[in-house]
């Protein structure tokens, strides 16, 4: 532990496994899968190496999947072939099994009896493993979704109905899932227990729709009806919604939807993602006073909390980093002496906004760090005269297992390090995390409400043999961020 990380690459955000949609036409005229490919194109951030369609027309199902971002997957005649007024689709990052086109979802099996489109993960498969083996399914090569459409498809194949089959299943699933599962003529949305990652349920004129975020429901005209509870299985089919809970729910939403993973545009709980970021930022100025010139957000997903922060500090917002906009994922390496600043590629400095001022550097999570410290090289070497970094999250020390794709826990900066020590190796001039209750304070919501395992190694679903995965090596300053039962205060007015 004596050293930071040394390797560095172009982007160290956690990512999110994916992004579903669904669409389920009562007037069988309606063009569903054009419906979800705008859906997903609004979804595109949640999951940018694969993509995938599975449209019915009630008798039959029409797939089209492939690797890399929606433009690359997908031209008009490839929607065209999407027959049909019931559709779900998905948008993925890649995981373990790789970025093929074969783990690319919706999951349908080989007799295309069911497709299945998951957000989350599950940590532990074994209850699928045993099920699945012990009735003879080949589960070689099988993902935890893969296994899920295995389970559900088995009890489909012996004459249960789409609502028996994910009833007797469901206690199969550990982990976090909210799920899209479509037959022929039906399409189910549950969730978790714990409504760990976020679904919703939207009217569109002559049908539903689904969605992991409210935004995608603007693109397509629908109205954000409300959520998929925690526990609660929701059919769409031509006799309209029908529910059922699964499970006893009990409402943890994972905090980093608020902090990066879903578009400022989209509203979770009841929150406009983009008034929390900036509620966040009017917390860390409350938390930690600094004498500055010039607040400059790192873009774009800090540039709520920049905003919150230079309101309440009184210290000027400017936009002193520049993206490039036109820069995606790249698997193409920069040459070599280019290698340590290809963040060059992504960030360039206004160094008229930047020369000579004391600078707040904002940003919403520091993962590894070597990306954070890059930053505040290059904001150095643009004239700055002291760089103080402000983290609109608490230090992120723990492994997630519930669909973000996070670094061996001995990678990640904040794990067993102090504050201290984290500001010596970033070479800032200081450092300044937001803390867990000034978290949820800012989301208007009881704390209850979320989980936060990087924060805090409090997992709400077990994650069984993961388990041994996790180390709690507590730092100088650990106990500032042991979880606390807070209860998050009036919402601040919007702006």
């Amino acid at each position: 532990m004596d050293q930071p990380p040394s390797s560095w690459t172009t982007s160290e955000k956690p990512r999110e496994k994916c992004g579903v949609f669904g669409v389920y036409g009562l007037d069988k005229d309606l063009d569903a899968a054009r419906l979800t490919y705008f859906g997903l194109y609004a979804l595109q951030h949640r999951g940018q190496e694969g993509s995938g369609i599975v449209s019915s027309d009630t008798e039959r199902f029409f797939i089209h999947k492939g690797t890399g971002l929606m433009a690359h997957v997908y031209d008009e005649q490839d929607i065209k072939k999407l027959r049909g007024q019931l559709a779900i689709g998905h948008n993925r990052y890649s995981t373990s099994k790789g970025t093929d086109s074969k783990h690319t979802q919706p999951v349908v099996p080989s007799d295309q009896t069911v497709a299945v489109a998951h957000n989350g993960n599950l940590p532990s498969t074994r209850k699928l493993e045993v099920f699945l083996t012990a009735n003879g399914v080949n589960i070689d090569g099988l993902n935890d979704s893969a296994l899920m459409a295995e389970a559900i498809r088995f009890y489909l194949k012996r004459g249960a109905s789409l609502q028996q089959a994910l009833e007797t299943a469901y206690p199969l699933f550990t982990g976090a899932f909210s799920l899209l599962v479509m037959t022929n003529n039906e399409i189910a949305a549950l969730r978790d227990p714990c409504g760990i990652r976020p679904l919703s349920i939207g009217i569109l004129d002559g049908g539903y729709a689904f969605s992991s975020e409210t935004c995608a429901f603007d693109t397509i005209h629908a109205r954000f009806l409300r959520d998929v509870e925690p526990g609660e299985l929701v059919i769409a089919n031509q006799n309209g919604l029908r529910t059922q809970q699964l499970a006893k729910g009990r409402l943890h939403l994972d905090i980093f939807e608020f902090i990066y993973f879903a578009r400022p545009d989209s509203v979770l709980l009841g929150q406009s993602v983009d008034q929390v970021r900036f509620n966040f930022g009017v917390e860390l100025a409350r938390e930690y006073p600094v004498d500055a010139d010039v607040v400059v957000p790192v873009p774009d997903s800090a540039i709520p909390a920049a905003m919150g922060f230079a309101q309440e500090s009184g210290i000027p917002f400017y936009h002193g980093l520049i993206k490039n906009r036109y820069i995606g994922r790249t698997f193409i390496q920069p040459e070599q002496h280019l290698r340590e600043w290809s963040i060059h590629m992504k960030l360039n400095p206004l160094r008229h906004v930047i020369e000579g001022k004391r600078i707040v550097l904002v940003d919403d999570s520091i993962v590894r760090g070597n990306t954070s410290k890059r930053m505040i090289e290059l904001v150095r070497k643009a004239g700055a005269k002291e760089v103080h970094f402000a983290v609109s999250s608490p230090p992120y020390r723990y492994p997630d297992f519930y669909g973000i794709d996070t670094p061996d826990q001995e990678k990640l900066l904040a794990f067993g390090r102090s504050v201290s020590e984290m500001n010596s190796f970033l070479k800032s001039d200081s450092l300044h995390y937001l803390s867990l209750e000034g978290l949820f304070r800012a989301t208007g919501r009881p704390a209850d409400d979320f989980c936060a395992p990087v924060f805090t190694g409090v997992y709400p679903v077990d994650i069984a043999e993961r388990q041994d995965e996790v180390r709690y090596l507590p730092s100088a300053d650990e106990s500032d961020f042991i979880p606390e039962p807070f209860m998050a205060l009036e919402p601040m007015s919007a702006r």
